[in-house]
């Protein structure tokens, strides 16, 4: 059985209002520090930031589901960046389990080395993240250090204390190792 299509295509202002109710589900605001909107809205106008909307299925537009076809966002920053360092910033699925997550990595890992000519591909990730810190190992990230107790984490209701930051990153040399190993499924969206 084949998957589903992925795709990630421009955030449109009109999807702001998803964004922010993927940011404020209770499943993932654990694990992110939600944005205002005009922080999206400069995301999606600033050249620097790539804003996408994770779509997978057949099945896409506005009359294709509860969300419209719309199974998560994904940031980039650093599109331009001289020393063609690109930051994965957010990533943000509306449901788990259907390994969208290590799709769009894949994809992403394409994009920035591919299309983007990054040198590095990084992120952050809260250390409670267990589930992400995993996927990006196992997708040939690897743990530069951690900023310890550098955010402050929600846990159940109303609880409040500090979380650490793993900072993780994959060069453009390792990526096309791993292409050479077939570790890389290339795919297109």
């Amino acid at each position: 059985m084949s998957e589903a299509p992925l795709r990630l295509r421009p955030t449109l202002l009109s999807d702001l209002d998803f964004v922010a109710s993927v940011e404020a589900d209770p499943h993932n605001l654990p694990f992110i520090t939600p944005w205002d909107r005009t922080q999206h809205e400069g995301a999606v106008r600033f050249p620097d930031f790539r804003h996408f909307i994770i779509e997978a299925g057949a099945a896409s537009g506005p009359d294709s589901g509860p969300h419209g076809g719309r199974d998560g966002f994904v940031i980039l920053q650093g599109c331009r960046n001289p020393h063609r360092s690109l930051e994965l910033k957010r990533l943000v699925l509306q449901s788990k389990g259907r390994g969208l997550g290590r799709r769009c990595v894949r994809l992403l890992k394409q994009m920035a080395f591919r299309d983007l000519h990054a040198h590095r591909f990084w992120l952050d990730v809260k250390s409670l993240n267990t589930r992400a810190l995993a996927l990006y190992a196992s997708e040939g990230f690897v743990e530069e250090g951690r900023l310890r107790e550098s955010v402050r984490a929600y846990v159940g209701t109303g609880t409040e204390g500090w979380d650490s930051l793993a900072v993780m990153s994959l060069l453009d040399r390792e990526y096309e190792a791993r292409v050479a190993l077939g570790l890389e499924r290339l795919t297109s969206g």
